[in-house]
């Protein structure tokens, strides 16, 4: 299984590594709105992951209260 894989990354930069080899010049016109659009694309991915794994990043910041025994409440009269 790691001979496939090894094999399969090798393989995977050599073709990435062709790619840039042949690459040809691109004459073309980036408007200025086109970074915007990819500003709001990473703040997007950066705010749904956030949201996503809210639980998790509010655990590591607030510590766990301790539980009572038996079912009843501190404060309780």
């Amino acid at each position: 299984m790691t001979h496939r894989f090894k094999r399969f990354a090798i393989t995977l930069m050599l073709l990435i590594a062709l790619s840039f080899t042949f690459e040809r010049q691109a004459h073309a016109y980036v408007d200025p709105g086109s970074g915007l659009l990819l500003f709001q694309g990473i703040s997007a991915a950066i705010s749904g992951a956030l949201f996503y794994f809210r639980r998790r990043l509010k655990s590591l910041f607030v510590k766990p209260q301790a539980k009572s025994e038996h079912g009843t409440t501190p404060f309780s009269s």
